[in-house]
């Protein structure tokens, strides 16, 4: 009989000792939960969807910047106010104002458009496959409004490799203070 007893023992502590982390861990679970929530729907404040009418976007846009954000059109190579921009600051979005890119990440693609080789706030960009004109590519958008961008190819310089190819019209600039 007591050896019987002596090994319930262990047993019975291991059952309770369980029961106790797992308590535990449920507590924290849930407090990590709560503490998630709290991130995500500050998060949701922070990047509010902008939903707008073509006519109500038409009212704000020029012609070209509506054409290129809201029909996903293309400015003519060479021709966009950004391509050879030197200026130092942000660009942002040209509907809603998101940061998008900064001028330490543009470089010369010799391509004809805005190209930058990283995002300066990849929570404000959106990808999206585009099999459109007979080829595949990824379709650059801005999370807040979905005004198309541009694209992102795999060419770009180091460190990412990637070029951005952002459309002018779809930016506006804003000088570093």
């Amino acid at each position: 009989m007591k050896s019987k007893y002596l090994r319930q023992i262990p047993i019975l502590t291991l059952v309770v000792s369980l029961n106790i982390i797992g308590s535990l861990m449920a507590k924290g679970e849930t407090e990590t939960q709560e503490a998630n929530k709290q991130i995500v729907t500050k998060e949701n404040q922070k990047m509010n969807k902008v939903n707008k009418s073509d006519t109500d976007w038409k009212k704000q846009l020029t012609p070209e910047q509506f054409a290129v954000t809201r029909q996903q059109c293309t400015e003519r190579p060479f021709s966009g106010e950004y391509n050879n921009w030197k200026g130092k600051g942000v660009f942002k979005c040209v509907c809603c104002g998101a940061l998008l890119f900064d001028s330490n990440q543009k470089f010369d693609s010799g391509t004809g458009w805005p190209s930058f080789w990283d995002a300066a706030k990849t929570e404000n960009i959106e990808m999206k496959k585009d099999n459109s004109m007979g080829m595949e590519r990824t379709e650059v958008l801005c999370r807040h409004c979905q005004a198309h961008l541009g694209h992102l190819f795999p060419d770009g310089p180091a460190p990412t490799h990637m070029r951005y190819c952002i459309n002018s019209a779809a930016l506006k600039f804003e000088e570093k203070k």
